[in-house]
């Protein structure tokens, strides 16, 4: 069973996800940038429920997933693990000791990176992935502009609506940003019940501790460690990065 720690316990990311539709919309510049890479075996780092692992594996990649929530590696494993994909519950700062072997690209994607919260993590993960991909291998990274967040004072990400057997799920995830850079991170899961008293009922809720990594900090921290060529992206659609406007920060870096 899961820790108590694991923060993710109660919130059922398959569920609260349209997972067809961000498949559809990402799986384009996921496969043109780690379809340059030099091999097919591929690492996952905060891997989640498996979605997008999964996907990799029905595209002829072989892919190692990590990621520190136990919880989520246990619905990952809640059907059969495909040929070709394998699962860790570990930290990803540790990624070295987790696996052996060399891999011909890695991904980041989703709210993984503000996981990792002191100053010297990005290097520590950073380091540990130069090492274990190959010269020309390919790094995706994806996650949330904290530059605009912060900028703009962003308190909330998008709301989302899911049907469920029981009627509507709402998914909200608010934010508290702090002086120093963190976030506290709140997703919750609240059921939405017309007619009745109260009508709307807090299913889970969690405190989740997160860093807002910058553009600039994620950059200086991959020269730190050797990856030098860089692509600075806005949308899986392929539009530019703006510090003030884009909503996802993509680095595609070599």
């Amino acid at each position: 069973m899961p820790s108590e720690d694991d923060k993710y316990s109660r919130i059922d990311y398959r569920r609260l996800i349209a997972w067809p539709e961000r498949i559809r919309r990402e799986a384009p510049l996921l496969e043109e940038i780690l379809g340059s890479g030099p091999s097919r075996r591929i690492l996952d780092l905060g891997v989640g429920t498996g979605e997008h692992a999964r996907y990799l594996v029905s595209q002829g990649f072989q892919v190692v997933g990590v990621d520190s929530s136990e919880s989520m590696i246990e619905k990952a494993r809640d059907q059969p693990l495909p040929a070709g994909l394998e699962l860790h519950h570990a930290d990803i700062r540790e990624i070295e000791t987790v696996t052996k072997g060399i891999f011909g690209g890695a991904i980041c994607l989703g709210n993984t990176l503000p996981h990792l919260t002191e100053p010297g993590d990005l290097g520590r993960l950073f380091g540990g992935l130069r090492r274990l991909l190959e010269p020309t291998a390919p790094l995706l990274i994806q996650v949330l502009n904290y530059h605009r967040i912060f900028t703009r004072q962003v308190r909330h990400l998008p709301v989302n609506f899911r049907q469920d057997e029981e009627g509507e799920i709402v998914f909200l995830r608010l934010m508290k940003l702090q002086t120093d850079g963190g976030v506290l991170f709140f997703p919750s899961t609240l059921r939405l019940r017309p007619g009745q008293d109260p009508p709307l009922e807090i299913v889970a809720a969690k405190e989740v501790h997160l860093r807002g990594w910058r553009h600039t900090e994620v950059e200086t921290a991959l020269d730190e460690c050797g990856f030098s060529q860089r692509t600075l992206l806005g949308s899986f659609d392929g539009s530019p990065f703006e510090p003030d406007d884009s909503a996802d920060l993509i680095v595609v870096s070599r």
